[in-house]
């Protein structure tokens, strides 16, 4: 008869091994692109996915991995292209049941920001423009990918005080991942208040969302793209005021353009966000490219202080 104590250990043991199992590979970080090219080699789904419409109707198709979609669909066109906010709707579908509703009835629909590649006015004080020699621009760490890119987890040398930014960002391709986990950056304007970076395309447009203010705001109109498609943040920002002792008179304001289109005019900031790397103060702030983990890329980064 076999030992009842070295029964129960060995049961122990192989339900520790399998909770082991599942945790590694519940722990399995989701497939990420950050080139589209591969991307389009690699999973059927990433040229499927994208905005469609036709002159009554706008689609957005987010990969949800796996050849599944979420189909979303506007009533009179696509956010910032003929919706009026009202009819919208929301389902899911396989990679075929999308085909099928495409074929022959919409067009593709590729658009991008009205801002994307201005240059910087001048007097401006360019951050980035892809060049190794504008890495200097940046605090230790900063790192620049071959192909000229700003990647995540940035601060700005500079400090400013009120300022106009344009930040240029491409988010990564994620179909597994699901919210905060999916392409997930922030820009922190004096890196003390943050407008969102998330791959937010087809979503509703929460605060913690692509062209929220982080727990301030949600923005007026959810315009955010598909990843890896180039968007835009421009951003108008005035600075709280304090006098001389440190007492806030005035809380800090900013206006928010996602993609070329207004998203928060004017709002008032009533503190830094949580995570952000600097107290509110007197002091300028730099910018600040939140690193959340996902693999985020920016160009065209500079700041006109006013």
């Amino acid at each position: 008869m076999r030992n009842p104590q070295f029964i129960a250990l060995a049961a122990v043991a192989a339900t520790s091994l399998v909770a082991q199992e599942g945790q590694t590979q519940k722990e399995q970080p989701p497939k990420t692109w950050t080139d589209p090219e591969v991307a389009a080699r690699e999973d059927p789904g990433f040229l499927l996915q994208g905005e469609y419409a036709n002159q009554d109707l706008g689609l957005q198709v987010v990969a949800l991995g796996k050849q599944r979609f979420r189909v979303v669909m506007y009533e009179g066109g696509l956010p910032g292209l003929g919706w009026d906010g009202k009819g919208r709707t929301v389902r899911e579908s396989d990679i075929d049941a999308v085909r099928r509703e495409l074929r022959d009835r919409l067009q593709k629909v590729h658009r991008h920001g009205t801002t994307l590649g201005e240059p910087p006015p001048e007097g401006a004080t360019v951050l980035f423009d892809g060049t190794p020699e504008s890495l200097k621009n940046w605090q230790e760490g900063a790192l620049r990918t071959p192909d000229g890119l700003l990647m995540q987890g940035a601060t700005s040398v500079q400090t400013f005080q009120r300022a106009r930014l344009h930040v240029e960002f491409r988010l990564p391709y994620m179909p597994d991942a699901r919210g905060q986990g999916r392409g997930n950056s922030g820009l922190y304007v004096q890196g003390r208040y943050e407008t969102q970076m998330l791959d937010s395309f087809g979503l509703q447009g929460e605060h913690n969302e692509c062209g929220g203010i982080y727990s301030v705001r949600a923005p007026d109109l959810n315009v955010c793209l598909p990843p890896l498609v180039w968007q835009t943040y421009d951003v108008d920002f005035t600075a709280a005021r304090f006098d001389a002792d440190g007492k806030k008179l005035a809380n800090a304001r900013m206006t928010v353009l996602l993609n070329g289109v207004t998203v928060h005019d004017d709002v008032e900031l009533p503190g830094r966000t949580t995570a952000s790397p600097l107290d509110e103060g007197r002091a300028p702030g730099p910018v600040h490219l939140q690193d959340h983990g996902n693999p985020v890329r920016y160009r065209n980064v500079w700041v006109l202080p006013k």
